[in-house]
C-alpha cells in the first residue's frame, strides 16, 4: 500500500491534481481534505488510515496506467507527492563519499565539508517548493549558467506538520557542482531553481521498510547507452532519518508538512556532467523507481 499523487484532465475543469491510495496495483482516489488532515495532524496509524477512507466507487486507474509522460494531454499521469503549502528541504554531506566529493569540487579545499560531516548539527537547506518540483517521467532541468551538473539520488522522507514521519519516497536533488564549487555561499543558486527537484513515484508508509537499510541504484543513459551507473545503501548514512527530522523541526514549522531529502551517497566522476537529453533512473529498494528526462 502507498500514497500517490496524480494529474487528471477534464474538458470543463482542465488539469487537476488528486491524491490516490495504491493497493495491489490499483489507484483509488482520496478526498483532498482527508489527506490534508493526515499531513497536518496524523494519528498513530499515520498514512495507513487512508486505506480506510478510499472512495467506494472502485479504483480510478491502475498504477501502470499513471506511470507515463505527464504532457500527454488528456491522459492521467503520476505527479510529485507534494501539494500547495508544502516545502522540500534537504540534508547535505550525510555520506562519507559526499564529503570527499564536496571537498574535491571546492576551490579552497572545502575543509568545512569535513567538519559538518562529523559535527552534531547537520547541514540542512531549503530545496524546493511544489512548483519547482516535478514528478515521475517529467523533465528535470539544468541551469544555463552552470558547466558541471549531476543528479543526486536520495531517500526522501514525508513528515507531517506535527513532526510524525509518515513515509518514504525517491528523490532527485539536481545540483550544479560548478556553482557550488566556486563558492559554498552560492549553494542556494546551485540547488534551488525551476525543475531542480524530482519526487516519486509513491510514498511508502512508515513501518513497511527500514529506512536505514535500503539499496539505491542510479543509472544515467545517454543516447540509449549507460553513461553512468552506481550503487549504494542508506546503511552508509552517518545520520539517521529521525535525527535529521529532529534537527529540521528545531525552531521551524511546516503547517502542511514537509519532504526532507536525506543526502546522497552516489556522485558521478568529476569528468561527468549531465547533458540535455539524458535519462535518469533512481531505484530505491522496496520503494520504486523514479525516472526523469533532462530537458
Amino acid at each position: 500500500m502507498a500514497l500517490c499523487r496524480f494529474t487528471t484532465y477534464t474538458p470543463n475543469a482542465g488539469e487537476q491534481k488528486k491524491w490516490g491510495w495504491v493497493r495491489e496495483g490499483q489507484v483509488y482516489t482520496l478526498d483532498d481534505e482527508t489527506v490534508k488532515a493526515c499531513l497536518q495532524h496524523p494519528g498513530p496509524q499515520g498514512l495507513n488510515v487512508l486505506a480506510e477512507v478510499i472512495e467506494t466507487t472502485g479504483p480510478a486507474f491502475t498504477l501502470e496506467e499513471l506511470d507515463t509522460l505527464p504532457d500527454r494531454f488528456g491522459h492521467p499521469a503520476l505527479a510529485a507527492p507534494v501539494t500547495t503549502g508544502m516545502e522540500v528541504w534537504a540534508a547535505g554531506v550525510t555520506y562519507e563519499s559526499s564529503k570527499f566529493a564536496r571537498m574535491a569540487e571546492s576551490a579552497d579545499g572545502g575543509d568545512f565539508y569535513a567538519k559538518v560531516y562529523v559535527a552534531d548539527r547537520p547541514e540542512l537547506f531549503f530545496k524546493a517548493t511544489p512548483h519547482r518540483t516535478v514528478g515521475p517521467n517529467d523533465r528535470v532541468r539544468l541551469r544555463n549558467d552552470s558547466t558541471w551538473d549531476v543528479p543526486e539520488p536520495e531517500l526522501a522522507v514525508l513528515i507531517a506538520a506535527n513532526t510524525r514521519i509518515l513515509g518514504f519516497t525517491v528523490g532527485n536533488d539536481m545540483s550544479s557542482r560548478s556553482i557550488e564549487g566556486e563558492n559554498p555561499l552560492y549553494l542556494p543558486q546551485a540547488k534551488v531553481y525551476h525543475g531542480a527537484c524530482a519526487l516519486g513515484p509513491t510514498v511508502i508508509p512508515v513501518g513497511q521498510l527500514d529506512p536505514q537499510n535500503l539499496g539505491i541504484i542510479l543509472t544515467i543513459r545517454r543516447g540509449g547507452e549507460v553513461a553512468y551507473k552506481g550503487e549504494t545503501s542508506t546503511a552508509r548514512m552517518r545520520r539517521t532519518v529521525e535525527e535529521l527530522a529532529g534537527w529540521l523541526f528545531r525552531a521551524n514549522g511546516f503547517p502542511m508538512g514537509v519532504v526532507l531529502l536525506t543526502g546522497t551517497g552516489l556522485i558521478p566522476p568529476e569528468e561527468f556532467t549531465l547533458q540535455s537529453g539524458d535519462d535518469i533512473s533512481i531505484e530505491i529498494e522496496k520503494i520504486g523507481t523514479l525516472r526523469n528526462h533532462v530537458a
